[in-house]
């Protein structure tokens, strides 16, 4: 039996987002935790899963608050670094009116991009059912290698790997380079948590519907693969099967910030509870169900990592649809 339920890797950063405006009518931006991988975690101990984070921060103020919230979330810091030398990823999140974002990135180089290969703990890889990473830790030579060793030690020991994209183009030198990178992360999971234009990316299809046929196509390694839709719901690929879960559109979204991350949590909660053999249409539905209605919630708050909802939350709001 393993002793985590999830380890990810990748960044662990701070989000600024705007939240109000001064006297003087300047933007005020709160620092909230984020990184996709972390937000993850963030909702899987929410569901009462057991986590641990592999990454690196900034020996800063900033990367020194980052451990003290995933250690208040019990979130395992055993492989969180700290480097002397280059400081924590910052992301500046524009908010459009309809609440999706922009994103500047502060990372030139970031404390996330410097995890080396020496860092990755086998042991801890070993000691997950699920390793779940993205690719903001493939876009640099440095941190790509150290993925690619950690994925090697889980495929190795029949870990099972779960992959979202999480494609940011302004962190990548080229599209093509981060074209090629998702391509290989494609290969290596089990399970793929992919957005309607990811879908579009790497595809090339002209539909969502083709693109996801033509990577179940070429990826006969994915067990599960869920699309999600933005405001058209989300759909779940399995063994055949092609299920579809409507959106919960809640009026006070304010931004979208975590919710494909909050989604991707309830899944790898439901896999985690039901495995990944012999899952069932109204299985899956109601897994999509769950992980939607939660996406929808995460919606109404600024941030993510520190105020994703309880369980009896989204059941809740799942049961007053």
């Amino acid at each position: 039996m393993a002793n985590y339920d999830v380890l990810a890797l990748g960044e662990l950063l701070v989000d600024f987002t705007e939240n109000a405006v001064s006297g003087q009518g300047n933007p005020l931006f709160e620092a909230n935790p984020g990184g996709a991988p972390c937000n993850v975690l963030a909702m899987l101990n929410k569901l009462g899963k057991k986590t641990a984070f592999m990454g690196k921060v900034g020996k800063d103020q900033f990367g020194v608050m980052l451990k003290a919230v995933l250690d208040e979330l019990g979130i395992g810091t055993e492989c969180l670094y700290m480097d002397d030398d280059v400081r924590t990823t910052l992301a500046f999140v524009h908010t459009a009116p309809d609440g999706d974002r922009d994103f500047a990135f502060y990372r030139n180089p970031g404390a996330d991009m410097m995890l080396d290969v020496s860092e990755v703990n086998e042991e801890m890889i070993k000691d997950t059912a699920i390793f779940h990473f993205g690719t903001l830790s493939m876009t640099h030579e440095g941190v790509r290698e150290a993925t690619k060793k950690a994925l090697a030690v889980a495929k190795e020991n029949g870990i099972i790997v779960s992959f979202d994209p999480n494609l940011r183009p302004p962190l990548w030198k080229s599209l093509e380079l981060a074209k090629e990178q998702i391509l290989y992360g494609l290969g290596q999971c089990d399970i793929l948590k992919i957005s309607d234009d990811e879908v579009l990316f790497v595809s090339g299809c002209e539909t969502v519907a083709e693109g996801a046929q033509w990577l179940l196509q070429h990826y006969g390694n994915i067990k599960l693969m869920l699309t999600t839709l933005g405001k058209e719901g989300s759909v779940a690929y399995y063994g055949g099967m092609q299920v579809s879960a409507s959106p919960f559109l809640n009026p006070n979204t304010i931004e979208t910030t975590g919710a494909g991350d909050t989604f991707c949590a309830c899944i790898l909660n439901y896999v985690l509870e039901h495995g990944l053999n012999d899952l069932t249409e109204d299985g899956l539905k109601e897994m999509l169900t769950f992980a939607n209605g939660a996406s929808s919630l995460i919606t109404t708050r600024r941030g993510a990592l520190k105020v994703m909802p309880e369980k009896a939350e989204v059941e809740a709001y799942i049961a007053g649809r």
